[in-house]
C-alpha cells in the first residue's frame, strides 16, 4: 500500500464518488465542474452511465480498482450498512474500498449514517492508514444542483482541512460539528426536527381547515408569524397542498433517521419522549402509505386519520 501526500486534496486530483442516485448525481457533476476527476461506482448500470455522460468519469468496475486511483472517496448511500459493505466488503476484504485505498487517502460518508456505526468504522480504516470523515448533507435535491448544500462534518481538523475545497465545491454552509460520527448525529437530531415540524404544521394546519379557514391561506399566515418553519415555508404549497409529493426525500429515509436520532439519544442517556412519538407516528404512516412514498406524503396518513383532504372542501 502507497501513500498519498497529505497536501489539501485541490483540482485536478481523483475522486472517488460511490453512489449516484438522485443526491449523488449532481453532486458528482459539481465536482467534475470544479475541476477534479471523477472515479464513479454505483451498482445501477444506467446511474453509472448517466453519470459517466455528465462527468467524464472513469468507471473502473471494482471497488479496488475505483479505490487504488483516487486520493479521496466520497460515498451517498442510503444507509451506514451499504456504507460498510462498499467499505470493508460485505463478506469481508475483497472488492471493496479498503483493498484499494492509500495510506493518508480519505474516505468521505456523506450518507445519513449511523454515527456510532461511523466510529467503528473510522476506527477500522485508521488501522490502515485511511482517515474517515462524516459530511451528511441537507439541502435536498435541489440545492445538490446548484452546489448550495449545507455540510456538517465529523472528524479530525487536519482531514477535515484538507478537503475543505471538496467541501466548497459541492455546498454554501460548511459546519465544523466536532469528531468523528459529530456530522451523523447532526444529520439525523435536524431531521428529527424536521420531522417533528412537519407533522406539526399538517396537524395544525388540518385543524384550521376543519374549523373552516382556507388552508393556503392558514399556510401564509404561520409563514409571517412564530409557527413559521421548514416545512411551512418549503414543503407545504409546494408538495403537499398542490399535492405533487415529490419533494425527492423518501418517507423510508425519513423513518430511518428518526431511529438513528433516538438510538443518539439513548445512547447520551438524553431524555427524548417527543423523539419516541414522533418515530412511532411516522412507523404507522410508513406502513400505511407503503415503501417508496415522498416523506411529505406523511400529511396523507393525517389526512386519512381526520378524513379530510388538505385544501379539499369537506
Amino acid at each position: 500500500m502507497h501513500r498519498v501526500s497529505q497536501a489539501s486534496i485541490v483540482p485536478p486530483a481523483r475522486i472517488g464518488f460511490i453512489g449516484l442516485g438522485r443526491m449523488g448525481h449532481p453532486m458528482a457533476r459539481n465536482l467534475a465542474r470544479a475541476g477534479y476527476r471523477i472515479v464513479a461506482h454505483d451498482a445501477d448500470r444506467d446511474a453509472l452511465r448517466r453519470a459517466c455522460d455528465a462527468t467524464g468519469a472513469e468507471a473502473p468496475g471494482e471497488l479496488k480498482a475505483a479505490a487504488e486511483r483516487c486520493e479521496a472517496v466520497i460515498t451517498m448511500l442510503p444507509d451506514g450498512e451499504a456504507v460498510r459493505a462498499v467499505a470493508l466488503g460485505p463478506g469481508g476484504p475483497g472488492d471493496c474500498l479498503l483493498a484499494g485505498l492509500s495510506r493518508g487517502s480519505v474516505l468521505i460518508d456523506m450518507s445519513s449514517s449511523s454515527p456510532l456505526g461511523t466510529r467503528e468504522l473510522g476506527a477500522r480504516l485508521a488501522e490502515r492508514g485511511v482517515a474517515m470523515l462524516d459530511a451528511p448533507v441537507s439541502g435536498g435535491v435541489r440545492k445538490a444542483a446548484d452546489a448550495t448544500l449545507s455540510i456538517m462534518v465529523g472528524g479530525d481538523p487536519r482531514s477535515v482541512a484538507r478537503c475543505r475545497a471538496l467541501f466548497e465545491a459541492l455546498g454554501k454552509q460548511i459546519f465544523i460539528a466536532g469528531p468523528l460520527g459529530a456530522g451523523h448525529a447532526m444529520k439525523a437530531l435536524n431531521n428529527y426536527v424536521s420531522a417533528a415540524g412537519l407533522v406539526a404544521a399538517v396537524e395544525g394546519v388540518l385543524a384550521a381547515q376543519r374549523f373552516g379557514l382556507d388552508p393556503k391561506n392558514v399556510v401564509d399566515i404561520l409563514n409571517a408569524s412564530t409557527g413559521m418553519n421548514n416545512s411551512t415555508l418549503n414543503k407545504f404549497h409546494q408538495f403537499i397542498l398542490s399535492r405533487a409529493f415529490d419533494s425527492g426525500f423518501s418517507l423510508d429515509l425519513m423513518v430511518k433517521d428518526l431511529r438513528t436520532a433516538l438510538e443518539v439519544a439513548r445512547s447520551t442517556g438524553s431524555p427524548a419522549p417527543l423523539a419516541e412519538a414522533c418515530l412511532e407516528v411516522w412507523t404507522e404512516a410508513q406502513a400505511a402509505l407503503g415503501a417508496g412514498a415522498d416523506h411529505t406524503s406523511v400529511a396523507q396518513y393525517w389526512e386519512k386519520l381526520g378524513g379530510t383532504a388538505l385544501g379539499a372542501k369537506d
